[in-house]
């Protein structure tokens, strides 16, 4: 059987840059998540799911239709935090050996004389609000490699803006 042609959902997936940049802290975070649904959530829902099986007709069971539901929504979460684990690359903090900005890096810039501080981190556990950005945001794309003392400019909606490189540690 042929899959329709949808031109958007290919368009997605082409532009679409797969990350796997995490750090230790969200690894731990996601295999305790994966113990938590594997001993915790899992066995519940089964039990569940045989409780209304015991109701007796199937087809028109909604709270089985449910209990199956919530087991393979539970299945298909596990399922992808174990790719997502095994594909994995662990982020090392700090700058690289050459004291050159990279994935990891907490950067302190300077701009219209007010200073931020920012962890560059993955995609995944990027949170602007917070002090971490992402590799592939367009700050954090223009910091990699760069040096204390070197200036950056990035294009923002209020137009180019400048920051200067004060600190990486």
């Amino acid at each position: 059987m042929r899959l329709p042609n949808r031109p958007k959902e290919e368009m997605k997936r082409a532009l679409r840059t797969e990350d796997h940049f995490l750090t230790k802290e969200k690894i731990e975070k996601m295999r305790r998540e994966i113990d938590r649904l594997e001993k915790e959530e899992r066995p519940q829902a089964l039990i569940d799911q045989r409780t209304a099986q015991e109701m007796g007709d199937l087809s028109e069971n909604f709270g089985y239709q449910e209990a199956k539901a919530r087991v393979r929504r539970i299945d298909s979460r596990v399922l992808t935090l174990k790719e997502r684990i095994k594909s994995a690359v662990v982020i090392e903090e700090g700058p690289d050996a050459s004291g050159k900005i990279r994935i990891g890096a907490t950067v302190t810039l300077s701009s219209d004389d007010r200073d931020v501080t920012y962890q560059i981190l993955g995609s995944h556990e990027s949170n602007p609000f917070r002090g971490f950005i992402s590799h592939l945001s367009p700050l954090g794309s223009a910091l990699i490699g760069k040096t204390i003392g070197e200036s950056v400019t990035i294009e923002s909606p209020s137009g180019p803006k400048t920051y200067e490189i004060k600190a990486i540690t």
